[in-house]
């Protein structure tokens, strides 16, 4: 079973849809669960505080070696904390997440992720291709960067470590694209 974490933010059904999963935030499905799915929109200190009841779990089930999708804020939250607000992250992957400065600070609509390693979660997905952002803050550059976009100058857009794959962007408001990557994480192991 996929457990898709519900922080009662984002648009959850198109991924219970394509990848098969259950919509939870009970502790018991996640804890049984074959791999894990974090999406997250919102604010950084408002999924923290909610998913406080799971923290532990969520990060016991990350360690024991799960595949794990984080998405937006499912990605940020595996670092220590963000400039977003109080709240502290996992600590899975050390670093702060930061505020885009200069720039117009909310990266919203379509925009080229490239691919710097090949993941098996990108199978079949050009690179290059087209994703939906919708965001105002990003990871640091870390050795586990795994996918870049430029957004006046390259920010990561993913990373791949161990058995954690995580996206700035919503795969599940991509269209056909985020739909394969989707799928293409429904079948890996």
């Amino acid at each position: 079973m996929i457990a898709i974490i519900d922080t009662g933010t984002g648009n959850l059904s198109t991924i219970e849809r394509v990848t098969g999963g259950k919509i939870t935030s009970n502790q018991y499905d996640i804890e049984r669960a074959e791999k894990i799915i974090f999406p997250g929109v919102g604010s950084f200190q408002y999924v923290v505080e909610t998913i406080d009841p799971l923290r532990d779990t969520l990060i016991d089930r990350i360690i024991s070696g799960i595949p794990y999708l984080g998405i937006c804020l499912g990605l940020e939250i595996l670092f220590d904390s963000s400039e977003e607000g109080p709240g502290k992250g996992f600590g899975i992957i050390p670093g702060r997440v930061r505020k885009f400065s200069g720039i117009k600070t909310t990266h919203m609509g379509w925009n080229q992720v490239r691919n710097i390693i090949h993941l098996p979660i990108m199978q079949g997905i050009p690179d290059n291709s087209f994703f939906y952002f919708m965001h105002s803050y990003y990871v640091p550059d870390i050795e586990y960067r795994a996918m870049e976009t430029d957004y006046m100058g390259y920010f990561t857009s993913g990373i791949a470590y161990e058995n954690i794959i995580g996206v700035q962007f919503h795969p599940e408001k991509s269209g056909d694209t985020g739909i394969r990557l989707l799928k293409n994480f429904r079948v890996i192991s």
